[in-house]
């Protein structure tokens, strides 16, 4: 079905699963219970979800198949978003033709960059795509600011000249993104007993664009394309040697992964329409790699679960602060509970990026296929579980 195998085939629908379902599965504890501040059923974090998961499952397509580290892909994810907003002001709030540009603006931009940097491989190709979106980042901040908006970063205005609707609405306020009339704000709550569910437009809209990101991505790394790009990193220079030249590959596979970046960071811009070079930085890139390896290299799923792992933890852990805990071990005594906050302070609030740290390093050396390596081990443990149960159900016990 679709054109993929049965495996791949149910593994697209754990995703589709995974998503539609996320308000249910991400809210599982009741609104009122001391561990609702685990919950992240809310709009805007579902939608980081979703987009970092188009953004990571872009770079995979990338650094999973060919083995070429780029350090720069936020350059990528920043100018879709300014393409993004640029549209919404000149334009129209629909957030397709946004999206379309985005996408458009950021392969060009992939191409020129890949071109160069493809020139070289290994740490100097990572070096090379670095210094192009610190650059990128620079011309963003400082150079470009009647066109990037500076330090401020590009928003919207009451005064800006949209040819296909109003600059403002009736109430004089700024018009919101929307697709053919439907808000990427609205929402709805369903409410079962202590628990509520909220249901947003925009996340769904997302849900939907990273269904079909990873449709097409299952189908570049089971197409011919995608056996030539495991070739690149299997061996390059062997391909080198028997006179082809791998570099049409490499620089495609490198515009198809910034153009995932633009989709994603279009996507940012519909959700929220601003756009800012701190999306350019250095460490945003580091981001993007650090959850494809956390997720599993070269993996269709990992990368989708290392964005939902860092971004869970970035949002839920940050906000624990000394209060939660005193509330957490208030039936201690208080030397214990004072004591238990005293100790777990450095892992959460500002220290969360510890706890994450802590985290990649026991994933890297017990699981160096990531979260996804995790699985499947937990899996077979289960399986070998249930194998020993059957053949001891079995088994004929001698008459006495």
């Amino acid at each position: 079905m679709l054109k993929l195998t049965k495996s791949d085939f149910n593994l697209m629908l754990l995703v589709a699963a995974l998503t539609l379902l996320a308000p249910f599965i991400l809210n599982p504890f009741p609104t009122d219970s001391a561990m609702a501040q685990f919950n992240a059923g809310y709009p805007d974090l579902m939608q980081r979800f979703v987009i970092f998961g188009i953004l990571a499952v872009g770079f995979n397509i990338l650094f999973g198949l060919t083995g070429y580290l780029s350090f720069g892909h936020a350059a990528f994810l920043g100018v879709g978003s300014y393409a993004a907003v640029w549209m919404f002001k000149l334009l129209s709030m629909n957030v397709l033709p946004a999206i379309v540009l985005s996408v458009a603006i950021s392969g060009l931009f992939a191409l020129v960059i890949g071109y160069i940097s493809l020139r070289r491989s290994g740490i100097y190709f990572s070096i090379l795509t670095l210094a192009f979106a610190q650059m990128m980042f620079a011309l963003a901040y400082s150079v470009l600011t009647p066109i990037t908006g500076g330090e401020t970063g590009l928003q919207l205005a009451l005064d800006d000249p949209r040819i296909f609707g109003a600059s403002q609405t009736p109430g004089g306020n700024i018009p919101v993104p929307s697709l053919f009339g439907l808000e990427m704000r609205e929402s709805f709550d369903l409410v079962l007993g202590a628990w509520v569910f909220t249901f947003n437009f925009g996340y769904y809209f997302c849900a939907l664009v990273l269904l079909a990101s990873f449709y097409l991505a299952i189908r570049i790394f089971r197409s011919p394309f995608g056996l030539m790009l495991r070739a690149v990193k299997s061996n390059q220079q062997r391909m080198n040697y028997t006179g082809l030249n791998t570099r049409p590959y490499t620089l495609a596979a490198f515009v198809i992964s910034g153009m995932y970046a633009g989709l994603a960071g279009g996507l940012m811009a519909s959700m929220d329409p601003l756009a800012g070079a701190e999306r350019m930085q250095w460490t945003a890139s580091g981001e993007i790699v650090l959850m494809t390896i956390l997720g599993g290299v070269g993996t269709l799923i990992g990368p989708v679960l290392g964005a939902g792992f860092i971004k869970y933890f970035e949002n839920i852990f940050s906000k624990i602060n000394d209060n939660v805990l005193h509330e957490w071990f208030a039936f201690l005594p208080d030397g214990i509970e004072n004591f238990m906050v005293f100790i777990i302070h450095p892992f959460i609030g500002k220290g969360w990026h510890l706890t994450l740290g802590l985290l990649f390093m026991l994933v890297v050396i017990y699981l160096p296929g990531g979260l996804v390596e995790g699985g499947q081990k937990l899996a077979a443990w289960f399986q070998k579980r249930g194998q020993k149960t059957e053949t001891s159900k079995s088994k004929i016990e001698p008459a006495e």
